[in-house]
């Protein structure tokens, strides 16, 4: 079982904690569990409850009401007024993003590939990529970085995605439309592999050139392929590899070493926040700008 601080719920479901503590006592919404020092937290089936709050909240519901309502109650209302709302759109990305939550959580396939399915009959594959599981993965980020996902869980969810991504880029065209080409990496020691995948087929799909060299790429390597390749853009992303203490580091050899070229670095904002940037570098702090730059 996963614990997780007041905080922690507040970065997954996006309501304020103190907001939480208001209901706990107003409404009896929760209940937190105390350790041994008597220090607060929840579980997973705790989390599970406000991320379908936070849907009901959107969808026009008052606490009060919610707060009377079973699990099975709050599922049937956000299953009736996702159907019957099309403004819903964006609420009903937000619980599909909830739902792969809980079928990363649970270890549910079955869960994971109705999400899945559903909406890539709804919207496509390149819309179910931008607005739900890249979503989703900056969740899964920011559990990761809590340490309230173990590894099981999110290799298990990762290789999922990972396999309808790969499907998805061998259907796109190998024959590159536009003159621009990007070699895709991580740095050494990183092996969080899918943010890279789903980048790559972002940029394929726009009709760049792109050398796709995956995780644990020695820096020496990189500079091999470069001189080969030419490449105009490099693109890379920071999860575990690369911390505070060596980010400037690395951010400096890359400028010196490309200083000509485009660098495009995901990474956590806290990462480079002391770091002085070069001007040829990029930070991809969202799916939306990456989106913007390919365009």
């Amino acid at each position: 079982m996963s614990r997780y601080s007041i905080k922690d719920l507040e970065k997954l479901s996006g309501v304020k904690a103190h907001t939480i503590r208001i209901w706990e006592k107003r409404y009896g919404l929760l209940e937190p569990q105390r350790t041994d020092t008597n220090i607060r937290f929840y579980d997973d089936d705790q989390l599970k409850f406000i991320l379908n709050v936070s849907i009901l909240l959107g969808l026009g519901f008052k606490i009060s009401r919610i707060s009377h309502m079973t699990d099975d109650e709050l599922n049937r209302e956000i299953e009736k007024h996702l159907l019957e709302q099309s403004k819903a759109r964006d609420l009903a990305n937000e619980h599909k993003v909830n739902g792969l939550t809980v079928s990363m959580i649970e270890l549910d396939e079955s869960r994971f590939n109705n999400i899945y399915i559903s909406a890539l009959t709804e919207v496509g594959f390149y819309q179910t990529l931008s607005k739900i599981i890249y979503p989703f993965l900056e969740k899964v980020g920011i559990m990761w970085g809590i340490n309230e996902i173990n590894p099981a869980q999110e290799h298990f969810i990762s290789n999922l995605i990972r396999q309808k991504v790969i499907v998805e880029i061998d259907r796109l065209p190998t024959k590159p439309e536009r003159e621009e080409k990007v070699v895709l990496f991580l740095p050494e020691d990183e092996l969080h592999e899918l943010g890279l995948l789903v980048a790559q087929y972002f940029i394929r799909k726009e009709g760049f050139k792109t050398y796709y060299l995956g995780q644990n790429v020695p820096y020496t390597d990189l500079l091999k392929v470069s001189k080969i390749a030419n490449p105009d853009i490099l693109l890379t992303f920071f999860v575990t590899s690369i911390q505070p203490n060596n980010a400037g580091e690395y951010i400096e050899k890359l400028h010196s070493d490309f200083g000509t070229k485009k660098l495009w670095v995901g990474s956590r904002p806290e990462l480079l926040e002391n770091v002085d940037l070069p001007a040829n570098l990029t930070i991809l702090n969202s799916i939306d700008k990456l989106l913007e730059l390919i365009k």
